[in-house]
């Protein structure tokens, strides 16, 4: 269970990493402007990703099955 958690946040950061290395590529290198807002939108929906990958990741563990939790939402 925590070799699990280990690889799940070294494969998020390793995709942080290409994220910001694109980014960076994009701005810098190919000399496209791109707006503060829409690196921000590329930034919130990688953490929406890495929220969604550890809760899916931590709740089966915890004796908790994501598809119980669905009635309450609904």
């Amino acid at each position: 269970m925590v070799e699990q958690i280990i690889m799940a946040l070294i494969y998020l950061c390793l995709l942080a990493a290409a994220i910001y290395l694109i980014i960076w590529v994009i701005t810098s290198v190919a000399g496209i402007a791109l707006p503060a807002k829409v690196v921000q939108i590329i930034w919130i929906v990688f953490v929406l990703v890495c929220v969604l990958f550890l809760v899916r990741l931590l709740l089966p563990a915890a004796g908790i099955r994501l598809g119980a939790l669905l009635p309450l939402f609904v």
